[in-house]
């Protein structure tokens, strides 16, 4: 499993451990965990540079996670780990002879679609080009159309989720998406008195570990193709205002779009406006190949995994892995820019 202690990736390895016809789990990772798992042995690899054969070699399945989320003023770097070390993975799994690759896509690689109704796994995946993200995700889904075509004798799953939250992963989701001075102590319901009412602003989610389950049919079950991933109901306004008890404020798209640019080009917030637009812009899912195909069932409704991501930032939640290892302090916050790809040091 390439990407294995991150949000997702910690979820994933949880989900295997729990399946008995998993033998062993060779987790790789640029920097190693504290943490460990029974199943589980640990090789350091960067995608981007390292040799994968190897570490591939006598693998029944290859689960690609890894992904570069920061720096967003970098789209060189995010583009060589993202798309030319993905590429790398692939190659790799091939030369090593898997039966298996299964793909972390993304609802990011969908082209903008509707909103109040949801599309299948047929809608094109094109993304939206104002964000690296969306771009990058979108690139793949080609590359595996022609990884499909040229080794018809393995079998390729690609896994769409929507937004995946989980109390562990909350200092990791600060550090990459909100930046140092989010007041992490004030993100709990009862003090957030306003939330803005942006138009399109309809998303989809799910728990980190109900996306590990997700991962864990794809590789012990038959099936191949794309699967969209997301828990009931839609995030909506409605919804956060409801979770936060708070009252809603129409913000029109292109007031919230010149507020988080602002942030960006300032270097005080991580997410860039080109993600804002994507959020807008990316449709409505509908789960229900992954409902009757891969025999998948969310245990988690979408404002639990949001809601356990809420009081994980409250709390200054994290894990003993390096992607979600938690920062404790402003001062030691502030050096997170600095670093800019969302690595602690």
């Amino acid at each position: 499993m390439v990407g294995a202690t991150g949000n997702v990736g910690t979820s994933v390895v949880s989900a295997l451990e729990s399946e008995p016809s998993v033998t062993s789990i060779v987790g790789v990772a640029r920097r190693q965990p504290e943490w460990r798992s029974g199943k589980t042995s640990w090789r350091t690899a960067d995608v981007s540079k390292d040799d994968l054969t190897e570490i591939f070699a006598g693998a029944d399945a290859v689960i690609h996670l890894a992904w570069l989320f920061q720096p967003t003023h970098d789209p060189v770097t995010t583009w060589t780990c993202n798309v030319l070390g993905s590429m790398r993975v692939f190659r790799a799994a091939a030369t090593a002879g898997v039966s298996a690759l299964v793909h972390a896509s993304s609802v990011g690689a969908y082209s903008p679609g509707p909103k109040d109704g949801p599309v299948d796994e047929t809608w094109p995946t094109h993304g939206w080009p104002n964000a690296a993200y969306s771009r990058e995700k979108a690139y793949l889904e080609r590359v595996l159309d022609v990884f499909e075509n040229d080794h018809p004798d393995i079998r390729v799953v690609r896994m769409r989720p929507g937004f995946t939250f989980k109390r562990e992963s909350a200092a990791e989701q600060r550090r990459l998406f909100a930046g140092p001075l989010l007041p992490q102590r004030l993100v709990r319901p009862g003090l957030i008195p306003l939330i803005p009412d942006i138009p399109g602003l309809r998303i989809q989610a799910l728990h980190s570990d109900d996306a590990g389950q997700a991962y864990r049919l794809a590789v012990t079950r038959p099936v191949s193709g794309a699967f969209n991933l997301a828990a009931d109901p839609v995030i909506d306004p409605e919804v956060l205002a409801e979770l936060f008890g708070a009252r809603r404020m129409p913000v029109p798209p292109w007031l919230a779009r010149s507020v988080i640019a602002a942030g960006w080009h300032l270097h005080l917030i991580p997410a860039s406006p080109g993600l804002v637009e994507m959020a807008l812009r990316i449709p409505i899912m509908d789960v229900t190949r992954a409902r009757t195909v891969l025999g998948w069932r969310p245990r988690r409704t979408a404002t639990d995994a949001l809601r356990e991501l809420i009081e994980g930032v409250h709390g200054g939640a994290g894990m003993a892995t390096p992607p979600l290892a938690s920062v404790s302090g402003l001062h030691d916050r502030m050096k997170e820019p600095a670093v800019g790809d969302g690595r602690r040091r």
